[in-house]
C-alpha cells in the first residue's frame, strides 16, 4: 500500500524494514553457526549485506562496521565485468583490492537474485569472509612486512565461482592448491554460499508476498530514506571546517619513520565532505589502504555521531563525500601491500573522531586503544599437517563525556570477539597463560580511558612462525579536553629468560617453549583528572585497576590502604598541589 505523495504508508514500509534487515542479520548467523575457522566463528571478522541490482547496500547485516561501504566497491567491479552475463544460479568470487576487495584474506561472495522464471535481476546477497589463510609468504596471509600484493597470496578478480548452478571446478582446485588449510578455507566459503542461499530464499518469499514492483519501490524508498534522515541530522551539525592529524608509528619496513594521517571535516548545511588529502603518501609496508575501507572509517564515525535509528545502506553514503588522493595510504595503487590495513582503519578513526570533537566537544570521546591486534602463528606438525592460529583483539574505548570508557570491549569500528583462551588451546599448538587487565594502563581523566588487556602465549609446537601486528607505541591514545594518553603497547619475547622487546609488527621465526606478552595500549582519558570523583578513584583501586601510586599522582586522591577509604583533607591538598606543579592557564583540548 502506499500513502499520498507516492510513499508506501508508514506500517507497510516499518514491516518491510525489519523482514529485509532481518535478512542480512540472518545471513550473519549462518556464517556464524557453519563457519569451520576461529577467526570467523569465535572473533567473527566477517560481514552481511542485501543490495538492490545495482549494488547499493539495502541493509547491512549487524555485523562489522569496518566493511562499511566495502559491498558497493565489490558489487561495482563484478558488475563492471559481468553485468550483461549474469544468469540465475551464478555465484562470483573476488578479493583483489584494486578491483572491489579491501584485502586479500577478505574474500567476498556475491550472488544475484533473479525474478521467479529467471527474470530481471533484482538483488545480490552479498557477504565477505576474513579467510584464515590465501597463500603467501606468510602463514594467515596477514604480514604487515610484505612489500607488494603479489607477496599476500591468491589474488583473485571478480570471477564466476558458480555459472547457472554449475561449480567452476577450476578456480575451487585453484583455491584449495594454494591455502595452506584447504578444508578450514573451503569450508568458510560453503559457509558464505549457505548464506546467500538462505538470503535469497528469504528475499523471494518477500516477493512471492508482495511482487515484484512493490518490494523494488520499498527497497529504494529505504535507501532514499536513509538518504533524508541524514540529511536532517547533519543540518543540525554547525557549518564549518574541523582538522586533526595523528601518526601511525610506522609501517613495519621503515621503523623510524612516522606515517602522518591528515583529515578536514567541512560541512555545509546537509552535506559533509571528509578530505584526506595531506595524508602520506602509499608506504613499503603492507598498511595501505583501499578507498572503500578509508570510507568505512569515515562512515564508522559520522554514524557513531548521528541519530542510530538511521539505516547503515546506501542513503547514508549519498551526502557524505570522502576525498582521498590515489597512491595515498588512504586510497593506494598497485602493487602496494594491504595485508594488513586494518590497522590504518582504525588509526584513521581515531583522526576522524579527533576532528569530530573539535566540532561536537560535549560528544566524542578520547581515542579508543588504536584498533586491534593481530596475532598469526602458523607452520607444520610433525607429520606436516599444517596449523594456522589467526586472531585480532581489541580492549578499551577511550573515556566518553559523562562516562569512563569501556575496559576488555570490542572497538567500535571492528565489532569482534575475543576468542577464548580453551579454544585457542584445542585448535592451536598454544597454550595461554594469562589473559587479564592492565592496571594503571587507562588514560587518566575525569571519565578515564579503558585499561589494556594483556595476552600471555607459550608455543608448543616444534617450530613455526609469529606474527604480530600492532602500534600505538610511539604515538599514544590521546586524551581529550585535560584527560591524559593512555599508555603504550609492548610485547616482550620470553618475559623473564630474553626480555626481548619486540617491534610493534613483527614476522619472526618461534620453537617450543618460547613465550610472548603482549599488552595492548590503553585508551585516553576525557578532561581533567584533578576533577575526578574521589569515589571513582577509590572503586577502580579497590578492583586492582588504579594503584595507590597512580590514584595519588595521576588523580590526587590519596587512599588510606589500611582502610581502604579516601582521605578527604590529603586528597584536596595532593590536588591543590598537582594542579599549580603543572601550571595549566587553559585546559589542553588534545593531550598526547
Amino acid at each position: 500500500m502506499r500513502a499520498p505523495g507516492g510513499r508506501p504508508d508508514p506500517i507497510s514500509f516499518e514491516l518491510f524494514r525489519n523482514a529485509l534487515f532481518s535478512i542480512a542479520d540472518e545471513m550473519a548467523l549462518t556464517i556464524f553457526r557453519t563457519a569451520y575457522s576461529g577467526v570467523l566463528k569465535d572473533v567473527m571478522d566477517y560481514s552481511t549485506a542485501f543490495c538492490d541490482a545495482d549494488g547499493q547496500t539495502v541493509a547491512q547485516g549487524l555485523t562489522q562496521p569496518a566493511h562499511l561501504f566495502s559491498f558497493p566497491e565489490a558489487l561495482a567491479g563484478t558488475l563492471r565485468r559481468y553485468r550483461e552475463r549474469l544468469r540465475p544460479g551464478d555465484v562470483y568470487i573476488l578479493n583483489d583490492p584494486f578491483e572491489g576487495g579491501m584485502h586479500l584474506p577478505d574474500v567476498f561472495i556475491l550472488k544475484p537474485i533473479f525474478e521467479p522464471g529467471g527474470g530481471r535481476l533484482l538483488a545480490w546477497a552479498a557477504t565477505t569472509c576474513h579467510q584464515t589463510d590465501v597463500g603467501g609468504r606468510v602463514p594467515g596471509s596477514n604480514a604487515a612486512d610484505s612489500t607488494e600484493v603479489f607477496q599476500e597470496g591468491l589474488r583473485i578478480p571478480p570471477l564466476p565461482l558458480y555459472e547457472a548452478g554449475r561449480p567452476n571446478e577450476t578456480l575451487f582446485a585453484l583455491v584449495e592448491k594454494n591455502v595452506r588449510v584447504p578444508v578450514r578455507v573451503l569450508g568458510d566459503l560453503r559457509s558464505q554460499l549457505a548464506a546467500c542461499h538462505v538470503a535469497e530464499t528469504a528475499f523471494l518469499r518477500l516477493v512471492a508476498r508482495h511482487g515484484v514492483e512493490t518490494v523494488q519501490a520499498y527497497m529504494a524508498e529505504l535507501i532514499d530514506y536513509a538518504e533524508r534522515l541524514t540529511r536532517a541530522a547533519l543540518r543540525e551539525l554547525p557549518d564549518g571546517e574541523w582538522r586533526f592529524e595523528d601518526w601511525i608509528d610506522d609501517d613495519g619496513i621503515d621503523r623510524d619513520r612516522p606515517i602522518p594521517l591528515r583529515v578536514a571535516l567541512r560541512k555545509q548545511g546537509d552535506r559533509l565532505v571528509a578530505d584526506w588529502t595531506g595524508t602520506s603518501p602509499q608506504v613499503k609496508g603492507a598498511i595501505n589502504n583501499s578507498l572503500s575501507f578509508t570510507k568505512a572509517a569515515t562512515y564508522t564515525c559520522l554514524k557513531a555521531v548521528l541519530p542510530h535509528e538511521i539505516p547503515a545502506n546506501a542513503g547514508f553514503y549519498r551526502p557524505i563525500e570522502v576525498i582521498a588522493p590515489p597512491g595515498t595510504i588512504a586510497n593506494a595503487v598497485p602493487p602496494a601491500a594491504t595485508a594488513a590495513r586494518a590497522l590504518t582503519g582504525f588509526r584513521m578513526v581515531d583522526v576522524v573522531f579527533g576532528a569530530l570533537a573539535r566540532m561536537l566537544p560535549d560528544r566524542v570521546p578520547a581515542a579508543a586503544e588504536g584498533g586491534n591486534t593481530g596475532v598469526s602463528v602458523g607452520g607444520y606438525a610433525a607429520d606436516r599437517t599444517p596449523f594456522i592460529h589467526v586472531e585480532f583483539f581489541c580492549c578499551a574505548w577511550g573515556g566518553r563525556p559523562g562516562a569512563d570508557g569501556l575496559d576488555g570491549n570490542a572497538h567500535l569500528f571492528g565489532n569482534i570477539s575475543l576468542q577464548p583462551a580453551e579454544v585457542c588451546e584445542v585448535e592451536s599448538p598454544l597454550e595461554l597463560l594469562a589473559v587479564e587487565l592492565v592496571p594503571d594502563s587507562g588514560g587518566p581523566g575525569r571519565f578515564r580511558g579503558g585499561m589494556a588487556m594483556r595476552r600471555v602465549y607459550r608455543f608448543t609446537e616444534a617450530e613455526g612462525t609469529l606474527q604480530i601486528r600492532s602500534d600505538r607505541r610511539a604515538f599514544r591514545p590521546y586524551g581529550l579536553h585535560g584527560g591524559q594518553p593512555g599508555r603504550p603497547s609492548t610485547t616482550v619475547f620470553n618475559p623473564g629468560r630474553e626480555d626481548l622487546v619486540l617491534p610493534a609488527k613483527v614476522t619472526r621465526p618461534i620453537r617450543r617453549g618460547d613465550v610472548w606478552r603482549h599488552d595492548m595500549p590503553g585508551a585516553g582519558g576525557w578532561g581533567d583528572p584533578l576533577t575526578r570523583d574521589p569515589a571513582r578513584v577509590l572503586r577502580d583501586v579497590r578492583n586492582g585497576l588504579v594503584s595507590l601510586a597512580a590514584a595519588r599522582d595521576d588523580y590526587g586522591v590519596v587512599v588510606d590502604p589500611a582502610t581502604e577509604t579516601v582521605d578527604a583533607a590529603a586528597t584536596a591538598a595532593c590536588r591543590a598541589a598537582l594542579a599549580r606543579a603543572r601550571g595549566w592557564t587553559a585546559v589542553p583540548p588534545v593531550t598526547r
